[in-house]
């Protein structure tokens, strides 16, 4: 089971089984194609035909924007750890130790926003990482003072590379 919630309003509970889609406990019969080689799919659902594209993806913080025929959603997953954490007030313990940012993945840095002394909240932008001709916006994890930026635009990132220090 996942709770999904699409734009900071809709929330949505989705769950799966022997190859068949729930949404809010009803079944969803959908055609659904990966484009080859993309972070695309087509979606075809009740007649009607949807483009998706994944255009950034936060592990961390389990969530993704993601454009459906031109429209851009901002979505953010719980599953039932996630739900479990939260019921136990265990879900922030890890924001407090959070002293650097490494690469998630090898790319290139595009842009740096976060400069050193800046005091940057949890989820504002930090860099833009492209990988795989994605552009990933990697976002600050918590409320943290940038200490070190150890990236300029330009710059070939390895993974596990850190990249930040607070």
């Amino acid at each position: 089971m996942h709770k999904v919630k699409v734009n900071g309003e809709y929330n949505y509970e989705i769950t799966s089984g022997n190859d068949t889609l729930f949404v809010n406990g009803e079944e969803v019969a959908a055609d659904i194609s990966r484009l080859a080689n993309t972070h695309a799919w087509h979606v075809i659902h009740n007649l009607r035909s949807y483009n998706a594209e994944v255009i950034s993806f936060n592990r961390a913080e389990r969530s993704a924007e993601i454009r459906i025929n031109n429209n851009i959603y901002s979505v953010k997953v719980k599953d039932q750890f996630d739900i479990l954490l939260d019921q136990l007030g265990l879900s922030d313990l890890t924001a407090a130790r959070i002293s650097d940012i490494k690469a998630p993945m090898p790319g290139l840095v595009l842009k740096v926003f976060a400069g050193e002394g800046m005091e940057v909240k949890k989820g504002d932008n930090l860099f833009v990482l492209e990988a795989m001709k994605m552009e990933n916006i990697i976002k600050a994890p918590a409320d943290v003072v940038v200490k070190t930026v150890k990236i300029r635009p330009g710059d070939k990132v390895e993974k596990g590379q850190v990249l930040m220090v607070f």
